[in-house]
């Protein structure tokens, strides 16, 4: 017997399945299948990891960017609190597979793209992943540097702004470090106190401008729908494409879940809100500043250091937490585990973080801020065009072609069902071939750009639907005769068929 189906549906090893699958070279103690104690996180755990997230500058710019390009307050705000709704669908499509089986993205990815081929998916969110933490490292050593002008005489130290990046980056990395439960008691505490920060921020601002009324007022800069409706798809697959990440590597956190309710309440409940609120308070905090100070102030650092010294400590401290959460929980976790998966028996998780770190400076997040058109439509919308037919074929996997029925063990072998032809599913690689070949096409051919534009939905349509088709009759789908030898215990009936537990 290598299964066993606990109380609350999640499926775990037995000690004969870990004793099988423990001496392959795909197996070490972060890619294993959780414990039944290992799955402790509750709903409050994944509502403070989304808010963690959530609560960030990138996403403070984003509402920016969207203001900046023309929308009012109300556009943008829906705008994003839509992309973040839609998003949450194939969030917790994916999310299920990781909290019923325990396993983290790069396994996971081995059901789809085989046992060699999962580093096709798992590098590309790596490299996404790598992308987004350089960002936040320089939203975050950018806003330390100006805050520290503001209070000492920093700004004569020379090269002081690559310094506070660095260290700020150094920072990151080591908390990252530490590994995945060090996140959690981080997110436990950080939610609270970043909410409570981001309130006072939108309660200073109805204050100081007298309402909501100066604050909120500036109309759209659109006359007709045609000239909103051109900006409005690239930015709602901007803001789908802002979490589409996390969209595929859920199974990283949720594999912790202590039951399928539990990260469903917890992610649904906090991810659209607390985006939907913060970007608002971006947007009207940055509109109050024009009344109080006669401009648009977009940056909150370059905000807080109009205020009194106690006021931009506590400030720093407020962007250094919102950076760290958002920073070490989405965009090191990822990268950390695909570097890991690469080999082993050879890599750690603190290996993978550091590379990770290293990798970001490569990526010159500098230059991806340079100008709000390289955030949201270079780096945001290629890399939707990416993930998009990713996500597509990890949920027409999971769902339509194997229903929720994985073998744990399998995965863990070098020539089992899932190493397909020498390691790699060619079902999947050439689904993510034609969505993404499609995306490109249209990105180039006249009349077609409305395709391009809206590359998270159709690349995930167009590769979930491919890989579907093709995966009808795989061979690596297990009959319901070759599930009868597996049995389960605790939970379910002694014999039972592994394929008729849901």
């Amino acid at each position: 017997m290598k299964y066993q189906l606990e109380e609350n549906g999640i499926v775990t090893l037995t000690d004969h399945g870990t004793d099988v699958s423990k001496g392959s070279p795909l197996w070490n103690e972060d890619l294993r299948p959780t414990t039944k104690e290992e799955h402790s996180w509750t709903g409050y755990n994944y509502a403070s990891l989304w808010i963690g997230m959530c609560i960030c500058l990138p996403a403070y710019s984003m509402a920016a960017g969207l203001i900046s390009l023309g929308m009012n307050w109300w556009q943008a705000v829906g705008t994003i609190i839509l992309g973040n709704c839609i998003v949450l669908i194939p969030i917790l499509l994916n999310s299920h597979a990781g909290t019923k089986f325990g396993i983290p993205y790069p396994v996971y990815a081995r059901i789809w793209f085989g046992s060699k081929g999962t580093h096709i998916p798992s590098i590309a969110r790596a490299v996404i992943g790598a992308g987004w933490f350089g960002i936040n490292c320089w939203f975050g050593g950018a806003s330390i540097d100006t805050l520290l002008m503001a209070m000492t005489g920093w700004g004569n130290v020379p090269g002081h702004l690559p310094i506070a990046f660095i260290a700020f980056w150094a920072l990151n990395v080591w908390i990252a470090y530490r590994g995945p439960e060090a996140i959690k008691r981080m997110e436990f505490w950080a939610a609270p106190a970043l909410i409570v920060m981001s309130l006072a921020l939108l309660v200073w601002a109805f204050s100081a401008a007298g309402g909501w009324g100066p604050m909120l007022s500036a109309p759209s800069k659109f006359t007709t729908a045609g000239e909103f409706l051109k900006i409005f798809f690239p930015a709602l697959t901007g803001a789908i494409a802002f979490w589409s990440t996390l969209a595929l590597n859920i199974p990283d956190f949720c594999r912790y879940a202590k039951s399928q309710k539990a990260q469903i309440v917890g992610q649904s409940v906090s991810l659209p809100s607390t985006m939907g609120l913060f970007s608002f308070i971006g947007v009207a905090v940055a509109s109050a500043t024009v009344v109080v100070y006669g401009e648009a102030i977009w940056d909150p650092a370059a905000l807080l250091a109009k205020f009194s010294p106690f006021a931009i400590f506590l400030g720093t401290f407020g962007i250094v937490l919102a950076t760290l959460t958002t920073n070490v929980a989405a965009n090191i976790v990822a990268p950390a585990r695909a570097i890991e998966n690469l080999a082993p028996r050879k890599f750690t998780f603190g290996a993978g973080a550091i590379i990770t770190g290293l990798f970001a400076l490569l990526m010159q997040p500098w230059y991806i801020l340079e100008n709000f058109s390289n955030y949201i439509f270079l780096w945001l919308g290629y890399y939707a065009a990416l993930l998009g037919p990713i996500d597509g074929i990890a949920i027409a996997d999971y769902w339509l072609v194997r229903k929720r029925r994985l073998h744990l063990v399998e995965l863990y072998k070098t020539d089992g069902i899932y190493s397909y032809a020498s390691g790699y599913n060619k079902h999947a690689i050439w689904s993510l071939v034609a969505g993404v070949v499609v995306l490109v096409i249209c990105k180039w051919t006249p009349g077609l750009g409305i395709i391009w534009d809206n590359a998270w939905f159709v690349g995930l349509i167009i590769s979930g639907l491919l890989y579907w088709a093709l995966m009808k009759d795989d061979a690596s789908l297990i009959s319901a005769e070759q599930y009868d030898s597996i049995t389960i215990k605790g939970g379910a009936r002694e014999g039972q068929p592994f394929e008729h537990i849901s």
